[in-house]
């Protein structure tokens, strides 16, 4: 099977997504008084209504339609005021009334978009705007001098319950194939559930990956959900075709079901692009298909033939009348909407000068980008010249930290932002170098100690007097004629040696730059 790269030379993926997002930050369900309760005992949270048992009757959870009016201003949606619910019916086994209740074409927010900022490594899956230079478009595409971004659609979002759980008993990792039996946890069922569904804008899988993360990076900020993919609050199914570079005409799509990371999602549509090239390159056909991503096996089973909308035999649901929103309800929730993850990142490079990507980085986390705002209030007055090395330290420092830490609160650790900005400080004056600040933020997380006890416990502190190493600076160069000869031979690698020499003699508190910058000037004499 050839590379992802190979292929999206002469075949160019068409992606949509279909993202799921429980509304985990509500106490009852969708159209009950049930309790959400992530872990707790199996049908402990259940009732008629939710079972669907005859004669009950659904009531909608208002705060559930706050909470998709939000998502769909957070996502520039048009925010329809007539809308109304569907059943949807299907052989549902984790459903005991054996119908979903959900919305059908006009759902509560319509005709949105995401702008999404591609750079780095994620911009070389897209060849199609190769050899194209800053400012430059090309469909839903406008070039930057890093990358590029993407104009992504979003056709509508809309409510849903969602289904309970299987558990599948005998299997391979917990999975249906090769089970013997299966039990049914309800609990879940009827969990107020929104679904997301892009236009086929997106071109790799890498935009796939990035525009999940961003999603998730609002609702987050709008507070709407936890966005826990390894509890299942956050998933996505990706529908992928292919078609001849050059060609406008769609493939035949299949959709990999309930990607539960950002990881398999990217790997799961890398692997079908390549199996589907594979099998067209051969004169093979693509079917519409359900299929399933085994990030064990890396590859893609086939699940069930893709049904149509007519197999769900959609109706009116007759027990919920239809909804008409007012200008006063959708004034209300706007009110409620939060500086969204974009908004702090342009306001961070304005305020503090920072470039795009930092400011991008920063805002990835709630955690981190309170963090960074709280360092700027404690650094004061030199908050602008500090906010690059405090941003470094938040992207590389401490989130290697959090990685190492997935359950640690940052707001909880001995790394408080006065103590941030001092350890940025020590750097900025020369007092330790790059190497040192990297020991001594793990000596504060370990320690519970400030920064310049550390320094000074461990007598750490550079020198930075000229004079002082100078004085050092000859007596190496004078020691070491040999390689002060190969140096002015046009060998000037050697000039690692001396710097080593330097810190050896000054017992590695000699500032590095100093040193270099001196014995760049005495070898060039």
């Amino acid at each position: 099977m050839k590379k992802l790269e190979q292929v999206l030379q002469d075949w160019e993926a068409v992606i949509g997504l279909e993202i799921h997002t429980e509304l985990t930050t509500l106490t009852t369900k969708m159209f009950c008084g049930c309790k959400l309760e992530f872990g707790a005992a199996p049908n402990t949270h259940t009732c008629p209504v939710c079972l669907g048992l005859p004669g009950a009757l659904p009531v909608p959870n208002k705060a559930a339609i706050e909470s998709i009016v939000l998502a769909g201003l957070a996502t520039n949606c048009d925010i329809e005021k007539h809308s109304m619910f569907y059943r949807k019916n299907y052989m549902y086994p984790d459903m005991a009334k054996n119908f979903q209740t959900t919305q059908g074409p006009v759902a509560f927010c319509m005709r949105g978009h995401l702008d999404l900022d591609v750079d780095g490594p994620a911009a070389k899956e897209r060849t199609d705007i190769a050899g194209l230079g800053a400012g430059d478009t090309y469909e839903n595409v406008t070039v930057t001098d890093t990358g590029y971004t993407a104009h992504v659609g979003i056709t509508r979002i809309h409510m849903e319950e969602d289904a309970g759980k299987m558990i599948h008993i005998g299997g391979d990792e917990g999975r249906i194939a090769g089970a013997t039996h299966s039990l049914v946890d309800y609990n879940r069922a009827g969990t107020p559930l929104i679904e997301l569904v892009t236009e086929p804008d997106l071109r790799t899988p890498e935009e796939a990956r990035l525009f999940m993360q961003k999603l998730r990076q609002i609702f987050l900020a709008i507070g709407i959900s936890d966005c826990s993919m390894e509890e299942g609050s956050m998933r996505c199914d990706g529908n992928v075709s292919l078609r001849r570079r050059g060609s406008t005409k769609l493939g035949v799509k299949t959709e990999l079901k309930n990607m539960n990371s950002f990881k398999n999602l990217h790997d799961g549509l890398a692997y079908e692009i390549c199996r589907q090239a594979e099998v067209l390159e051969e004169g093979g056909q693509i079917y519409q298909e359900t299929r399933h991503w085994d990030p064990t096996m890396k590859h893609t089973i086939v699940m069930r033939v893709k049904e149509t909308a007519d197999d769900y035999r959609l109706f009116p649901e007759p027990d919920l009348a239809p909804y008409d929103l007012t200008d006063e309800f959708i004034e209300g929730v706007r009110a409620k909407l939060p500086e969204l993850p974009d908004q702090k990142a342009a306001r961070f490079a304005e305020q503090f000068g920072l470039s795009a990507y930092d400011a991008r980085q920063l805002v990835e986390g709630e955690q981190t980008a309170s963090f960074f705002e709280k360092c700027m209030e404690a650094a004061g007055t030199d908050a602008r010249k500090l906010a690059k090395p405090v941003a470094n330290l938040v992207i590389n420092d401490i989130a290697s930290w959090q990685n190492a830490n997935e359950d640690a609160n940052l707001a909880d650790s001995p790394l408080s932002p006065a103590r941030a900005v001092e350890l940025v400080g020590l750097l900025a004056e020369d007092a330790i170098s790059s190497k040192q600040a990297k020991e001594v933020f793990a000596a504060v997380m370990d320690e519970d100690k400030d920064p310049a006890a550390i320094v000074e416990e461990r007598g750490m502190k550079q020198v930075s007097d000229t004079g002082a190493i100078e004085a050092v600076v000859d007596a190496v160069i004078a020691a070491n004629p040999d390689e002060v000869a190969r140096y002015k031979d046009g060998n000037t690698k050697v000039i690692g040696f001396f710097v080593g020499q330097c810190m050896k003699q000054m017992r590695g508190q000699g500032n590095p730059k100093v040193i270099n910058q001196l014995l760049a000037k005495k070898l060039a004499e």
